[in-house]
């Protein structure tokens, strides 16, 4: 059964940082894209950041330069470091894969910056 597991989730003040990592537990290929999304209450998912398995990257204007997206094909894992936190990512980031023409999803973890 195919499973993605994320982590590093929590409450930090403004300015902060966390991390979140992103565990793939039963997939036996190589994902293509890994990626991190974030839903806020009361809006739209939007796309944090992506990587490809060759290691390209690329985010939202809203995070470029304050996260860094990483990943570890061979562990099937992917890290999402967040720094500068501001209150307007308070979100539940989910880490998604994309395995052939599937798509998997974590179940996300909540995100919350004080100000």
């Amino acid at each position: 059964q195919v499973q993605l597991v994320e982590s590093g989730g929590g409450l930090v003040q403004a300015g902060g940082s966390l991390s979140l990592s992103c565990v793939a537990s039963g997939i036996i290929c190589n994902s293509e894209l890994m990626a991190w999304y974030r839903q806020a209450p009361g809006k739209q998912r939007e796309l944090v950041a992506v990587i490809t398995s060759g290691g390209r990257t690329n985010y939202a204007d809203s995070v470029k330069d304050r996260f860094t997206i990483s990943r570890d094909s061979a562990k099937h894992t992917a890290h999402l470091q967040m720094d500068s936190l501001k209150p307007d990512d308070t979100a539940v980031y989910s880490c998604n894969m994309v395995c052939g023409a599937t798509v998997y999803w974590g179940q996300g973890t909540q995100v919350t910056v004080s100000s």
